[in-house]
């Protein structure tokens, strides 16, 4: 005989698997909730606050001592300089920034006439930190096993619209070959700088699409472009 099922039994077995949906519909929801939220926590409670870009240190209300030497000359970068790369990361709706550096900057300027004869750098990259340590995913990412370092050679003199006075900013703008993993590519940029008579100092960062050096994009949540930052303090 064929049984018969009674409505009642319908209906009790249509509740069933509703309430099976609305658990599993729940249990999804609750995990998602508790994912995002877990990782607003560790994005602002466990990772610093990315720092802000580099740029030209406060004048101090008396400022540098001048020493009325002429800005022509050859300047060697020094102690107090940074170099390193900002990366934005989009996660959700949060808005920050993945930054590395490093003090492993080495270079030199030539000055004749006021105007920049010619300027190269050189970039450790094995060195940089993020959060005050080293990073293995840059490592990986940039591959500084094979390619330590990044450099950068000017190749456009550069003259400024007016003579720089001392300790006061002036902008310029740079053309020259920013070389980086095994890629080398014309790059122009904004920087600023600043005289004192006994140090020169330049800040700016330099636009990079990953793809464009043969860098292998970080993913997501970061951006597949950042800048390259530097603060240079140079000495006669």
């Amino acid at each position: 005989m064929t049984d018969v099922v009674r409505p009642s039994q319908q209906r009790s077995v249509s509740a069933g698997k509703h309430h099976w949906w609305r658990w599993v519909f729940a249990s999804v929801a609750t995990v998602l909730v508790l994912g995002v939220a877990g990782s607003f926590v560790f994005l602002h409670f466990f990772i610093s606050p990315a720092p802000a870009p580099l740029g030209l240190p406060p004048l101090s209300a008396t400022g540098p001592a001048a020493d009325g030497s002429s800005i022509d000359g050859t300047w060697t970068v020094g102690s107090g300089s940074l170099a390193g790369y900002r990366v934005q990361d989009d996660f959700l709706w949060q808005h920050d920034a993945v930054v590395g550096r490093t003090r492993a900057v080495t270079g030199d300027v030539v000055i004749v006439h006021t105007e920049v004869a010619s300027a190269s750098f050189r970039v450790g990259l094995t060195s940089v930190q993020a959060n005050g340590k080293t990073q293995p995913q840059f490592a990986g990412i940039a591959d500084t096993a094979t390619y330590p370092n990044a450099t950068f050679t000017l190749t456009t003199p550069i003259v400024a619209d007016v003579d720089p006075a001392i300790n006061q900013r002036f902008t310029v703008h740079a053309t020259g070959l920013l070389a980086m993993h095994g890629t080398t590519r014309s790059v122009t940029f904004e920087l600023t700088a600043r005289y004192s008579g006994s140090v020169l100092e330049e800040a700016g960062s330099i636009p990079v699409r990953f793809s464009s050096w043969n860098i292998k994009s970080p993913g997501y949540p970061l951006q597949n472009h950042g800048v390259v930052e530097f603060l240079l303090v140079m000495h006669k």
